[in-house]
C-alpha cells in the first residue's frame, strides 16, 4: 500500500484511489515486445492510440494526461468511469458574535416609579412599649364599609369612580315578505298583453325574516344545483316574475339598509314607483320602505 501526498492509502502506485492525486512520477516500462520501431512498452490498460489523441474528460472536458487514472481538474476516474468520491473536509466555522437576543426592560413603569407617596393616618402608627425605641406597627387596611377618613388624612380626597362606557345600541331590522294585490294590479296595467295568464294567488302566507349579516340575497332557488338565496321566493305560490338572482339588500355603515338590483329580467321598484331602479346602483331604504319584485311580491323593511 502506498500513501498519497494527502495522506490516503492507495493500492496503486501512480494515482491515489481516493482523491486522484498523483502518487509519484510515472514509472518507465522496462520491457517491450517486438523489435525495431514497432516495439511498444507493455503496461496494464495500455491503449495504442492514447498518444495520438488525448481523451477528453466527459465531466469537465479537460484532455486526459497520457494514461492518467484521474482527471487533473475534476478527479474523474477514467478506469471506473465515475466521479471521484473524495470529499474535502469542512472548513472550520469563522468566529463571530452570538445571535442578537431581545431582552425586556426591567425598569418600573413611570406611573409606578413616579407615583407620590400617601401620608399615613395618625392612628396607623402605634408606638412600642419601649417608648422612644422607634418600633411601630401598621394597622390593617380598613374595610370597604369604613369611612374614608379612617384610612386617609383629611387633606386627601378619595378618587371619583369612572363610569363604564355605554354599550352601542343594536338595532334589529325585519323583512316582511307578502303578496301585494295593489302592486299586482299596477304591474298588470303597465305590462299590458305581456302579462296575460298571470293571476294573483288566492293564498300566500306572510313571511317575516330578520336581516342578519351584511348582505341578504333575493331570488328563486335553482332546482338543478340546489343554490338558494336568503329570501327564497320559489316557495308556493312561486312568483314567476322573480329572477334567480334578482336583488340584494346591503347593510350601510350607519346600520341601515339599501337595495341593489342585480340586472333582473323584470326589474325592482321601491314604494310603488312606476320606473324600476337602475341595476347595480344602491338605493337607501328608510324604516317602512317597500321593495317590489316579480309579479306580486312586496318586501317591507322595518326596524324590529
Amino acid at each position: 500500500m502506498s500513501t498519497c501526498p494527502n495522506g490516503h492509502q492507495s493500492g496503486t502506485d501512480d494515482w491515489c484511489e481516493v482523491c486522484g492525486h498523483r502518487m509519484s512520477a510515472p514509472a518507465v516500462p522496462s520491457a517491450s515486445v517486438g523489435s525495431g520501431a514497432a516495439a511498444r512498452p507493455v503496461a496494464s490498460g495500455y491503449d495504442p492510440d492514447a498518444t495520438a489523441a488525448a481523451e477528453p474528460c466527459p465531466t469537465c472536458g479537460t484532455p486526459r494526461e497520457g494514461l492518467a487514472l484521474f482527471c487533473e481538474e475534476c478527479r474523474y476516474n477514467f478506469q471506473t468511469h465515475t466521479a471521484t468520491t473524495f470529499v474535502p473536509p469542512p472548513s472550520p466555522p469563522s468566529p463571530g458574535f452570538p445571535p442578537y437576543q431581545r431582552y425586556e426592560s426591567q425598569r418600573s413603569r413611570p406611573s409606578q416609579m413616579n407615583r407620590p407617596a400617601e401620608p399615613l393616618a395618625p392612628e396607623a402608627v402605634i408606638p412600642g412599649e419601649g417608648g422612644d425605641s422607634g418600633d411601630f406597627l401598621l394597622t390593617p387596611p380598613s374595610s370597604p364599609s369604613a369611612p374614608a377618613s379612617s384610612s386617609r388624612t383629611s387633606g386627601a380626597a378619595a378618587p371619583e369612580p369612572v363610569a363604564a362606557p355605554a354599550a352601542p345600541e343594536v338595532t334589529t331590522w325585519i323583512a316582511t315578505v307578502a303578496a301585494d294585490r295593489d302592486y299586482f294590479t299596477a304591474m298588470m296595467a303597465r305590462s299590458g298583453p305581456d302579462a296575460t295568464g298571470l293571476y294573483f294567488p288566492s293564498y300566500s302566507p306572510e313571511l317575516r325574516l330578520p336581516l342578519v349579516g351584511n348582505q341578504i340575497t333575493i331570488g328563486r332557488r335553482r332546482h338543478s344545483t340546489g343554490e338558494a338565496p336568503d329570501i327564497d321566493l320559489s316557495r308556493a305560490p312561486e312568483d314567476p316574475g322573480v329572477s334567480h338572482k334578482h336583488a340584494v339588500l346591503v347593510q350601510q355603515p350607519d346600520g341601515g339598509w339599501s337595495v341593489v338590483d342585480q340586472d333582473s329580467t323584470n326589474g325592482t321598484t321601491v314604494n310603488g314607483a312606476a320606473d324600476p331602479i337602475q341595476p347595480y346602483l344602491p338605493v337607501p331604504l328608510k324604516d317602512g320602505d317597500r321593495v317590489h319584485v316579480g309579479a306580486w311580491t312586496t318586501i317591507t323593511v322595518a326596524r324590529g
